[in-house]
């Protein structure tokens, strides 16, 4: 089971077939961050296979994966996009989209034989890329005057978080994500500071 701040991905494309009764499952496990980039790998995909009988897919879209969709395109419910997702989930991925295009071979499997091709379809495409696991971050902004630049540098030295933003100047600006699991810590030792500075430290919490 993951740690509540990490999560399974892929970064690269995945292919996979499966053929069963002459029908030919062509597979592709793909990396997206939001619904647009599914909207359009789809409007792609059906554009490339045009002559197929079917573009189905499923997606897993967000840390926590939680927007995700299954589409039989045609096929009958639940035979396609369902098996497609349940492949995502038993991986416990999230930012994948998985498209099997289906090449109809003249006779029909079934409405078992059609979940069992595109499960394993779909499982040969997620198995042939590598599974990443990454690290579910919070940012914080911090505001203060150049003299307790020292101050604050010192925390982000000792405690890592990455520095997404910075500006030094009479007001400095600086913009630091680390995992969740390390955020209470670095928000006590500049709260701290806060106070020690007596409010020329703010913080502003994203």
């Amino acid at each position: 089971m993951l740690q509540e701040d990490v999560y399974k991905t892929i970064e690269q494309q995945g292919e996979g077939i499966y053929s069963e009764k002459r029908s030919k499952f062509l597979a592709f496990a793909i990396p997206v961050t939001s619904v647009d980039d599914v909207k359009a790998i789809i409007e792609t995909y059906q554009k490339r296979y045009y002559d197929a009988r079917h573009v189905c897919y499923a997606y897993k879209i967000g840390e926590r994966g939680e927007s995700f969709r299954a589409n039989d395109n045609g096929e009958p419910s639940g035979t396609a996009g369902k098996p497609i997702l349940g492949q995502i989930e038993s991986r416990e991925l999230t930012n994948v989209l998985v498209v099997v295009v289906r090449y109809f071979g003249g006779i029909k499997l079934g409405t078992s034989g059609l979940i069992v091709a595109y499960r394993l379809a779909a499982a040969e495409a997620l198995d042939a890329v590598e599974h990443v696991e990454k690290t579910i971050n919070g940012e914080i902004v911090l505001h203060f005057s150049y003299p307790l630049l020292n101050d604050v540098l010192r925390i982000v030295k000792e405690e890592s978080p990455s520095v997404v933003e910075q500006i030094f100047d009479n007001e400095c600006i600086l913009r630091l994500s680390i995992r969740l699991s390390r955020m209470q810590r670095l928000l006590d030792r500049y709260e701290k500071l806060v106070i020690s500075s007596k409010g020329d430290l703010k913080i502003e919490k994203d």
